[in-house]
């Protein structure tokens, strides 16, 4: 007789863990199948976010923007700070200790709720069974009325640069290096790439960040990719597009790397090398041949607006299924599994989920891109303010980038929020509330916000889209 329970979840990463909590609130007896082991050895809940993403290369950011500010920028504020150093192994270690209370707490979470933990592999079978394979057991046959399959992601490896896990490495490694690289290459200028190339960057190392498209961040509006370009170039970043690595070679200290570009064949000699071309669904050993969950043409699992696969009763959420590999969306999904599941109706709305890039300045968006409106042939309107007109920016010795916001031309919707700037990932919260109660430019513009305050830069780009603003000089609109 197998064990019975309401809902499985296989995977405890946002997605999942998220998903398994809201399930046992609303009285489901609920069980979170989870296969990760932390670095000392021991099961861990959270997923790739607590313990080899999010969390940690946002410590490491944090740690490494504030001994920029030390070394570089307190002398401009009036404090002198002559005897900075860096002592990487104290930034590993703070770094492991915010990911073990993190994890921790979802472990609490957990056993407050009375979801059940199962360590171990998880694979779906048919009619709802699961099997589950301990990391110290025997296989056990687990049945459930509904599966919520939340595997995750892992990052993409690629031919020419394969991984040694000391000169050559993916994200994982790249945050826990034991001191900082002279000459540091990473391939890849996407999220992953530009904020792993900034921590070290700023503690020292010389950085080349290789891309293979022509264009830097395309999926960000151009003008804010534009202007983040030159802003990280200008902090050391060595950005080189429309480069294609043929690969990679480790000759003693050393790391040579063979690339293509508009000149022809290039080679580069670095340190270190991270591969941060992207992340793919997890699947392997995932899925019984009869389970009835089909993949799509990318190798997603696939599913519905309700992240409803083709199999009865299955769903699947956050970055094993479609859409962007944010933590925060496949969350949002997994709530709303969890409530429908138990009968009520909730959606998530695909249209306003935020994206940010953790660089300084941060880089922030959410809904549609100028370039976007333009290909649809959308009419629309922009209001933009720079930071360096802001008077807590200006305070705060912070005043790069700016708050860029499209309406739409005849009915003012708000249609995209644009941020570069400080504090750009607090302050996209705005727009997206904002937009998730359908507001206009104008609502925005309305609203009292408090002086002197970041924020205060949406709400005067809010009102330039009317030629409005009050603390710059407005354009004339057509």
């Amino acid at each position: 007789m197998s064990e019975h329970y309401d809902v499985i979840v296989i995977g405890a990463g946002p997605a999942g863990y998220e998903a398994a909590i809201r399930c046992a609130q609303l009285g489901l007896n609920t069980a979170c199948i989870e296969k990760d082991k932390g670095k000392d050895g021991e099961p861990t809940l959270g997923g790739t976010c607590l313990n080899w993403g999010c969390i940690p290369s946002k410590a490491l950011l944090d740690a490494s923007h504030k001994y920029v500010e030390a070394s570089q920028h307190f002398a401009e504020i009036g404090i002198n700070a002559p005897d900075v150093s860096v002592d990487v192994p104290k930034m590993i270690e703070r770094k492991d200790e915010v990911v073990k209370g993190l994890t921790g707490g979802i472990k609490g979470l957990f056993t407050g709720n009375g979801v059940t933990p199962l360590y171990g592999t998880g694979k779906l079978l048919a009619n709802r069974q699961v099997s589950f394979t301990p990391h110290d057991g025997a296989e056990q046959i687990l049945q459930a009325e509904h599966v919520i399959l939340a595997a995750g992601s892992v990052p993409v490896a690629i031919p020419p640069a394969p991984l040694d896990g000391d000169r050559i490495v993916d994200s994982t490694g790249a945050l826990d290096f034991t001191e900082v690289p002279a000459r540091l290459g990473v391939i890849g200028a996407g999220v992953i790439g530009l904020e792993l190339g900034s921590v070290w960057n700023r503690l020292g190392a010389e950085v080349v960040v290789l891309e293979a498209l022509e264009e830097f961040l395309p999926m960000a509006d151009e003008r804010i990719a534009r202007d983040a370009k030159k802003i990280l170039t200008g902090q050391g970043l060595d950005i080189r597009l429309g480069t294609r690595v043929t690969g990679a070679e480790v000759s003693g200290d050393e790391v040579v790397v063979s690339y293509q570009d508009k000149d022809g064949d290039q080679s580069l000699s670095v340190d270190k090398l991270i591969v941060a071309v992207g992340r793919r669904p997890y699947t392997e050993g995932l899925l019984a041949p009869d389970c009835g969950v089909n993949l799509d043409e990318r190798g997603f699992l696939y599913v519905n607006d309700l992240c409803q696969t083709d199999a009865p009763n299955v769903y699947a959420v956050g970055d094993v299924v479609r859409g962007p590999m944010l933590a925060h969306k496949g969350g949002e999904e997994g709530v709303m599994v969890a409530e429908r599941i138990a009968g009520f109706k909730p959606l998530v709305n695909y249209d306003t989920i935020p994206n940010v890039i953790y660089t300084h300045p941060e880089i922030a968006w959410v809904g549609k891109t100028e370039q976007q409106l333009k290909a649809d042939g959308e009419n629309y309107t922009v209001g933009s303010f720079p930071f360096a007109a802001s008077g807590r920016a200006l305070a705060a010795n912070d005043t790069q980038g700016m708050v860029k916001v499209i309406a739409d031309a005849d009915t003012d919707r708000l249609l995209g929020v644009h941020v570069l700037g400080p504090q750009a990932s607090e302050l996209i919260a705005q727009a997206v509330i904002a937009m998730e109660f359908d507001a206009s430019a104008e609502d925005l513009g309305l609203i009292m916000f408090a002086h002197p305050t970041l924020s205060e830069a949406v709400h005067e780009a809010a009102l330039g889209v009317s030629g409005h603003a009050i603390h710059m000089i407005n354009r004339k609109k057509k």
